[in-house]
This record gives C-alpha cells, sequence and structure tokens, in this order.
C-alpha cells in the first residue's frame, strides 16, 4: 500500500504539435531514473498534443518540481497533476 508521501500521480500536458515534446516529458523522469506506470499521447485533430503520463515512486514536492519545469518549456501550453 502506497503512503501519503509516495501515491500514484496523473501528469496531463496540453502541448503544441512539436515532434520533440514527448521525449522532453519523459525526458524529466529519465533523469530521476523513475519508469512511468504508464503513458498515453494523443495528436487532436485541433493540432494540440495531449500527454498523459501515470507515475508513483516520487513525492509530491517533487511531481510539482517536475511540472513546474515542463511549464517553462515553450512548446508545452499547460502541466498539471493530481494524485489517482
Amino acid at each position: 500500500m502506497s503512503s501519503p508521501e509516495f501515491s500514484l500521480y496523473r501528469l496531463r500536458v496540453v502541448a503544441d504539435p512539436d515532434p520533440g515534446v514527448l521525449a522532453r516529458v519523459l525526458e524529466r523522469f529519465q533523469n530521476l531514473n523513475v519508469l512511468p506506470q504508464r503513458v498515453w499521447a494523443k495528436l487532436d485533430t485541433t493540432g494540440v498534443f495531449y500527454i498523459r503520463v501515470d507515475i508513483a515512486d516520487l513525492s509530491e514536492d517533487t511531481i510539482a518540481l517536475v511540472v513546474a519545469k515542463l511549464g517553462q518549456v515553450p512548446s508545452i501550453l499547460s502541466a498539471d497533476w493530481h494524485r489517482t
């Protein structure tokens, strides 16, 4: 059972249709040596790229820092997270 400190989180990203944006999102977890439990990505017909990453074994502070860093990437329109 997960402790309150380490839970399953869902990261949600909305981005421009940049071919490298998925790699930039996943790179954040690679740098932490953490493998996501699930990754989902979809390029919408409107040209918006949606990414969801389910991740465990990170603290809430760490996932918040990852989201803050992703928010600085020019091709990312928004990034947020919630506990699942």
